[in-house]
């Protein structure tokens, strides 16, 4: 039995935690690392999954990014604990947050990864979408959540700060 959740603020170490025992020790030093700086993530998408001994076993987080201007999600990190790989936690928090990320009005989703893994969840290669280095552009790839969201939408990768009085979450373009 796992439980699925909203990450919260008493989740954070333990996040952390398993974030440094899936990546490499520098993962901070990742160019996708410094589009989260000073920005909040998007809380109602990063989920937490616990066993039935309440051990976490799984996470995902996103951040909210500007790609040539236009409000994007970034996916990532998802880890799984090393004990759970291959038993499909991944995928399961990778569709959830989708469908999540839909129904609270994202238009696009943006991560840089394994075309291959991603590939499944209908991620393509965002010729045109520029990470800050040193990112292997190969890597750079992008899901629609609404036809044609991605359609025109190249350029530079930014942070998306928060803007006073903006609704937190809103996919405003």
């Amino acid at each position: 039995m796992y439980q699925l959740e909203e990450e919260t603020d008493a989740d954070w170490w333990e996040v952390e935690a398993l974030y440094d025992l899936c990546f490499a020790p520098g993962r901070t030093a990742l160019s996708s690392y410094r589009l989260r700086d000073g920005v909040p993530k998007v809380q109602e998408l990063c989920l937490v999954l616990r066993d039935g001994e309440g051990a976490l076993s799984a996470v995902i987080r996103y951040w909210p990014v500007r790609v040539g201007g236009a409000r994007t999600l970034l996916l990532g990190p998802v880890a799984v604990h090393p004990t759970h790989q291959g038993e499909g936690f991944g995928g399961l928090l990778i569709h959830e947050s989708l469908a999540e990320a839909r129904r609270l009005g994202w238009q696009r989703v943006l991560l840089v990864g394994d075309a291959p893994y991603y590939r499944r969840f209908g991620f393509v290669r965002k010729d045109g979408v520029i990470m800050p280095p040193p990112t292997n552009p190969d890597r750079v790839l992008g899901l629609d959540l609404v036809p044609g969201a991605w359609a025109g939408v190249t350029g530079e990768v930014t942070r998306d700060l928060p803007e006073t009085g903006q609704a937190a979450g809103a996919a405003a373009e």
